[in-house]
């Protein structure tokens, strides 16, 4: 299933400072999306189809707070209004897409990094 790279070519279609990139962060400033615990399957159907509620986070670290909260405060803004992600394979259908923590602090060091994370739930309909 390519629900995540699709998701992440539609948020990369905004003019943003970073590009978003899947798999965790870096040392560097990074912005990246990747799964986190507590996906499910909603509903199963006799032809082997599912509805399944996809758990993600995107996460971004620098050194300049501001444009970390700035970033994710478009992302999020862009991902409340999104209608649609359309597979490349057809393996899924886009249902919805719902903003479980708006853009926070996740933690700060003391060298001057912060990261900041958002997080996300998608429900797709996932075909055989």
């Amino acid at each position: 299933m390519d629900f995540t790279d699709r998701l992440k070519d539609s948020v990369n279609s905004q003019n943003l400072p970073i590009k978003l990139r899947t798999g965790y962060l870096s040392d560097n400033e990074s912005l990246v999306i990747y799964p986190i615990a507590g996906s499910s399957i909603t509903q199963g159907y006799m032809d082997g189809v599912k509805d399944i509620n996809l758990n993600y986070e995107i996460a971004m670290n620098s050194q300049d707070g501001q444009k970390i909260s700035d970033t994710l405060w478009k992302i999020q803004n862009y991902l409340e209004l999104l209608e649609s992600v359309t597979s490349a394979d057809n393996s899924f259908e886009f249902n919805d897409l719902r903003i479980t923590n708006k853009p926070f602090i996740n933690s700060t060091d003391d060298k001057g990094w912060f990261v900041f994370l958002l997080n996300i739930t998608a429900n797709v309909t996932v075909f055989n």
